[in-house]
């Protein structure tokens, strides 16, 4: 199991801040959309250039152009893009070409989705990852699991990740998804003790491993 740390709502020298503390411990980096947009898919290259170690998420949200912004964004050294599960399927369908031809990785991203037919639609173009987000507006509104998540319990095989207000504290209400890959923001990023805190949380993980 995974540690992705989420690096939004941040500068540019707050993510360098941050990565300089909890690199040792988390697994993938996910430049955030609220970033791309406020410096450009720049600084995915630069973390990049800095960790070329690490696995590089670029949280683009592609909504459309899926061939062109899929290989826009793994131009600037990006190892994974998310791609959004509303999108039309020849949309996704691009980004998994898109991502197969450089043997990168396209995560779905399942925010706010109530479609029970989804996961066969995205399973019969060979989608492999994708996410159970629970988005920060709803979160703040209360708003717990997606019921549809339930149905990756089921006889699925994609890659699952898991996002939402992850902590210390409710990660194990996230488990019974049996994620790859547990993605935590503000848990750590906002932590008084960031190198602790994602040490803390790797060393959780590590027991379900």
């Amino acid at each position: 199991m995974k540690l992705q740390i989420a690096l939004d709502r941040l500068t540019y020298e707050e993510c360098f801040r941050i990565l300089a503390q909890v690199g040792e411990s988390v697994d993938i980096i996910e430049v955030g959309t609220g970033i791309i947009k406020e410096y450009g898919l720049g600084i995915v290259r630069d973390i990049k250039e800095r960790y070329p170690r690490k696995s590089v998420l670029a949280d683009v949200k592609i909504c459309d152009a899926g061939k062109s912004e899929s290989e826009t964004a793994f131009d600037y050294g990006a190892d994974i893009i998310t791609v959004m599960s509303f999108a039309d399927m020849n949309t996704i369908g691009a980004c998994v070409e898109a991502a197969e031809a450089r043997q990168k990785e396209v995560v779905v991203d399942l925010l706010n989705n109530k479609d029970p037919d989804v996961f066969d639609q995205l399973e019969s173009i060979g989608v492999s990852s994708v996410s159970a987000h629970i988005g920060k507006d709803q979160q703040s509104g209360g708003a717990g699991h997606n019921p549809l998540f339930q149905e990756l319990t089921t006889d699925r095989h994609f890659k699952v990740y898991v996002a939402g207000g992850i902590n210390e504290t409710n990660l194990d209400r996230y488990l019974d998804l049996n994620p790859a890959v547990v993605i935590v923001g503000s848990g750590i990023t906002k932590a008084e003790d960031k190198k602790g805190k994602a040490g803390l949380i790797k060393k959780s993980l590590g027991k379900y491993n």
